[in-house]
């Protein structure tokens, strides 16, 4: 099994920032060079939306387009995490977050699928106040 686990979470006032981090562990994981990756989030009453996601095959790394010039993924293959730099974050943007990995091998557009993804963590609670 895989198991992925979010932190970094928390309060922060609107312009703010937060970085989180996602660590991957289990007896059957690998490291994070043989899945696709990407953060979710699902705010209050609305559902789970993608955020962001790394593409293998392409080496590109895709945005959603609100959090585009604001928000930045990045991972340590050697420590398997993966990190989700946020700043100016917006009241809006006050959501659960949560990290995904995939063993499949995806279409640019199959990132922003959940129903692609194999192993989720348990998710991390941000709050963004006005």
């Amino acid at each position: 099994q895989v198991q992925l686990v979010e932190s970094g979470g928390g309060l922060v006032q609107a312009g703010g920032s937060l970085t989180l981090s996602c660590a991957a562990s289990g007896r059957t994981f690998s490291n994070f060079n043989s899945y696709e990756l990407a953060w979710f989030r699902q705010a209050p009453g609305k559902e789970r939306e993608f955020v962001v996601g790394r593409h293998l095959s392409s080496s590109k790394t895709v945005y959603t387009d609100s959090v585009k010039d604001r928000f930045s993924m990045s991972w340590d293959n050697a420590n398997d995490m993966m990190f989700l730099q946020m700043n100016n974050l917006k009241p809006e943007e006050t959501a659960i977050y949560y990290c995904a990995a995939s063993t499949r091998r995806l279409e640019l557009s199959g990132l922003r699928s959940q129903s692609e993804f194999d192993y989720w963590g348990q998710g991390t609670q941000v709050t963004v106040s006005s």
